[in-house]
């Protein structure tokens, strides 16, 4: 018997012989990349199992508006999309069993968020209007519907919960952020940024609160960069580099120590230096910034070749050299590309908050968390010196994790808070960047690094930023003839 008694009659969910002291729910995240899961029992609230996968909508396209497209222009394309995702979380459901010895009759319920696009997909809903201004939703209400409906194979009395809807491209997953981090009892101004290929953004208190997504791309993930790769052994994930020689050092995920330590080519033998993660790519772009190797403006300091050869001019442009080739693996370098991807998706980010900010009339905020796998992962030091956030004080920027899978666990194990969720998402004033006149302006501003006009003086308090410095295009010159020199002479 499952429900609150103020929903009216109990429902009957399952039946069983003798005692039976054990019933399970699913808490899942439907990310545009990832797909996470969390097996829970009801009773307890103890997480059983945990387990990610890909969604394998990837392959219909990277972002969530090229998947709109796919749709639109595939008459087969939803159905295909809602198939895949509904395949792959339901292969998700077997291994979470098998690895918290649960058989799949003992889940009776099923709690699931989303962006509006995944939610859209899961749910077999036709997402084309989110592909345009004013990016309607099909619906933003919160979703109850039988399992099987969904093509769930679980308990044959099972039910699925589906988050309601923020606004247009703020979707079930902000709503599980919000549940999780719960702005609106907080008296500071609290920001809760979702990073991931779009970023979802709240901030807000107990007196307001206000949304928005702003369209931050692949790039933080790895992809669209040069050298670039997901999370995984082999993966660099965390970089530095001297300020006087401009040699890097780093360390790749699977292995502790940094690529200087004594045993470290050993160490990675068996997976090899491959490529660099999100994470990498932030703290590699924040470090040669404060290095003088990238300039304010972005552009690679062409300047430098005479300093370290592994400054290379890369036709009109020069590149980075993080790791050289071994073998038939190509040398990982940093392409001047790559900064402009990265400064795409950090400007995109930052007037997303910008623009919020000039909404609510403040001019700082008190407490930042970052969600989402590549929000658990960054540096926020790095983070800062890149311009992805706005300036606050170190020690109140934080990892929240998979927030929206932890409002998602909430929601599942608590009906109140799901009706608390309906009414609050109500609540929320939803801005739409893409047709405010604003956005624009606060993201030419956001392309500098950290940020053309924001001091980020708290930032300054602890890291020592460089002086803005312009390269003539002489100078330019001369450090491209440089490295071409030097080639001839290696």
């Amino acid at each position: 018997i499952h429900d609150e008694p103020e929903a009216g009659p109990p429902r009957i969910i399952a039946l069983w012989p003798g005692f039976k002291n054990e019933a399970y729910g699913i808490a899942c995240d439907i990310g545009s990349t990832t797909i996470a899961m969390h097996l829970v029992s009801l009773l307890s609230g103890r997480i059983a199992a945990s387990s990610g996968a890909s969604n394998p909508q990837i392959r219909f396209g990277e972002d969530l508006m090229s998947r709109v497209s796919y749709v639109m222009m595939n008459p087969d394309g939803r159905g295909a999309m809602t198939a895949a995702v509904r395949t792959a979380i339901d292969d998700l459901i077997a291994k979470v069993c098998a690895e918290g010895n649960v058989e799949r009759t003992d889940i009776l319920d099923a709690l699931f968020v989303g962006n509006p696009v995944m939610h859209h997909l899961f749910l077999g809903i036709d997402p084309t209007e989110l592909g345009g201004a004013p990016f309607a939703l099909a619906t933003g209400l919160s979703v109850t519907c039988p399992a099987r409906e969904l093509d769930l194979k679980l308990n044959p009395g099972a039910q699925c919960y589906v988050l309601p809807c923020i606004a247009g491209h703020v979707g079930a997953d902000a709503a599980g952020v919000v549940l999780s981090e719960a702005p609106q009892d907080s008296d500071e101004i609290i920001l809760a940024v979702d990073v991931g290929t779009n970023a979802e953004i709240v901030l807000g208190n107990n007196q307001r609160l206000l949304a928005c997504s702003s369209p931050t791309g692949p790039a933080f993930e790895g992809a669209q960069i040069s050298c670039g790769q997901r999370a995984a052994p082999g993966a660099i994930e965390r970089v530095r580099i001297d300020s006087q020689t401009l040699e890097p050092r780093f360390k790749v995920i699977g292995c502790d120590l940094w690529s200087d330590d004594p045993g470290f080519a050993q160490a990675t033998a068996g997976t090899g230096v491959t490529g660099v993660c999100g994470s990498g790519i932030i703290e590699v772009l924040a470090e040669m910034y404060l290095a003088g190797i990238i300039l304010h403006d972005g552009t690679i300091n062409g300047a430098m070749v005479t300093r370290n050869p592994r400054i290379q001019a890369d036709g009109r442009t020069f590149s980075y050299e993080l790791y050289p080739a071994t073998g038939s693996a190509p040398a990982l370098k940093v392409m001047q590309n790559d900064v402009r991807a990265i400064q795409l998706g950090k400007a995109a980010l930052y007037a997303g908050v910008r623009l919020l900010m000039e909404r609510m009339v403040v001019e700082k905020v008190d407490r930042i968390r970052l969600a989402g796998a590549f929000g658990s992962h960054i540096d926020v030091k790095y983070a800062m010196v890149l311009g992805m956030i706005p300036d606050c004080a170190l020690d109140q920027v934080s990892s929240a994790g998979n927030a929206a899978g932890t409002g998602a666990r909430i929601a599942l194990l608590d009906q109140r808070s799901r009706r608390n969720i309906e009414q609050l998402v109500r609540r929320v004033e939803k801005i739409e960047t893409a047709v405010e006149p604003r956005f624009q302006e606060f993201f030419v501003e956001a392309m500098a690094i950290p940020h053309l006009t924001a001091p980020f003086e708290r930032l300054r308090e602890v890291v020592s930023l460089p002086e803005r410095v312009v390269i003539s295009s002489e100078a330019s010159t001369r450090g491209r003839r440089a490295s071409r020199r030097e080639a001839k002479s290696g």
